[in-house]
């Protein structure tokens, strides 16, 4: 994931030490019922889409930004799938930022699923019994996505 300016911002003050942070995530249908996915440059494994807002930025409209400027694919956020702070993560330059992810489920609109910026090696539309290998936020939030079912999180567990 690119670094947004604002955040080079913070971190010419700020340091190495830990940022609090706004997070999207969009899990995107089509028409079909298949979920979009991208293959990321710097881990090199397929993920969900997601990003930062900017200031300012509604999170939804974010999250609507991110899957175009990721994969060319244009969506429309249907509802909240969740809201979930996630653990602390240390880069490898020793930046250490922590999450307030919301994940929207999003609906395909339009334009042809490639390869939009230099964040992402493929993208594409994958049934969700045959997903490539996706870490277990992933596959957590697909599969909440297609669930109508409330989550709850036990605060001590994180689960």
């Amino acid at each position: 994931m690119a670094t947004p300016d604002f955040i080079r911002t913070l971190r010419a003050s700020a340091g190495h030490q830990l940022l609090w942070l706004p997070g999207v995530t969009a899990i995107v249908f089509d028409d079909d019922g298949r979920v979009l996915l991208g293959r990321r440059t710097d881990t090199r494994k397929w993920s969900v889409i997601g990003g930062i807002p900017e200031p300012g930025e509604q999170p939804a409209a974010c999250a609507v930004r991110e899957v175009h400027e990721e994969t060319a694919v244009r969506c429309v956020v249907e509802r909240v799938v969740l809201v979930q702070a996630l653990d602390p993560v240390t880069y490898a330059n020793g930046d250490v930022c922590q999450y307030m992810d919301i994940t929207f489920r999003c609906r395909a609109v339009g334009g042809e699923a490639r390869v939009n910026d230099d964040e992402s090696l493929e993208v594409g539309w994958f049934e969700v019994d045959a997903l490539p290998e996706l870490n277990e936020f992933g596959l957590f939030r697909i599969k909440q996505a297609m669930s109508d079912a409330p989550t709850w999180f036990d605060p001590m567990t994180s689960q």
